[in-house]
């Protein structure tokens, strides 16, 4: 059975509490582990993490749509594609407490399958599959309000190439320049604490930017930045 420590921290942390405590063994259960453990009928994580990858898609699909009214089609499929990936889902495992609780044989356990990048994306699907299961999709949609969404509404993923590496592509074009990012301010608004970043180009500054937290800020001081070398471009190629 899952660790009673990690049932209690799923409904302290989330108010995520499985009627069906097996489903939730099975999302944490690597293959190797059950073939290791045949003698304790253990199931893995493979079926789940295949339905698991559905859901999700389909609730950010939702929240996208309900939320983001303003973007067109084309816009709402690359946002969506840089939320549903191996990176973001990863994270996501790792911000949950998952890591710890997951159950790898020993050979895995000792080629470092915990800290598998991969591995970690497929337990965060296997486990909103095993929850869509026990509990259907408002369930799961409660789940990500806590630990995806917010995210999402803090600008850590964007439809757009990101904004940082066009950026650099754009100053350096003629050669080799000094950029910094320098988190200059913090502001509580509304109880929520927003940072301001300072852009500086060789050590002037270039633009500023605010977001929930420093990476937001970040992208949004290059966007900001971006948009403003470019009109001055368009206004020299006027004159």
């Amino acid at each position: 059975m899952v660790a009673a420590e990690f049932v209690s921290d799923l409904r302290s942390k989330y108010g995520v509490e499985f009627h069906d405590l097996s489903l939730l063994d099975s999302a944490f259960t690597h293959a190797s582990f059950a073939n290791e453990n045949r003698e304790l009928g253990y199931g893995n994580y493979e079926r789940l993490e295949f339905l698991g990858d559905a859901v999700l898609e389909l609730a950010v699909s939702d929240y996208l749509f309900a939320n983001y009214k303003h973007l067109p089609e084309g816009k709402l499929t690359r946002m969506r594609a840089s939320i549903v990936k191996s990176s973001s889902f990863c994270q996501l495992s790792i911000d949950s407490g998952f890591q710890p609780y997951i159950r790898l044989g020993v050979g895995e356990e000792k080629m470092g399958a915990r800290n598998r990048a991969g591995l970690l994306e497929d337990v965060f699907e296997a486990f909103n599959g095993a929850l869509y299961l026990d509990q259907g999709m408002p369930a799961v949609v409660a789940f990500l309000k806590q630990v995806l969404f917010p995210k999402i509404d803090a600008g850590e993923y964007s439809y757009d190439t990101d904004h940082k590496t066009r950026l650099q592509e754009y100053l350096q074009r003629n050669g080799e320049r000094k950029i910094e990012y320098l988190v200059v301010a913090t502001k509580d608004i509304d109880h929520e604490r927003d940072f301001v970043v300072e852009l500086r180009v060789d050590d002037q500054p270039l633009a500023t930017g605010i977001g929930k937290n420093k990476k937001a800020a970040e992208k949004n001081a290059a966007q900001t930045a971006l948009n403003q070398l470019q009109q001055e471009d368009r206004n020299n190629q006027s004159n």
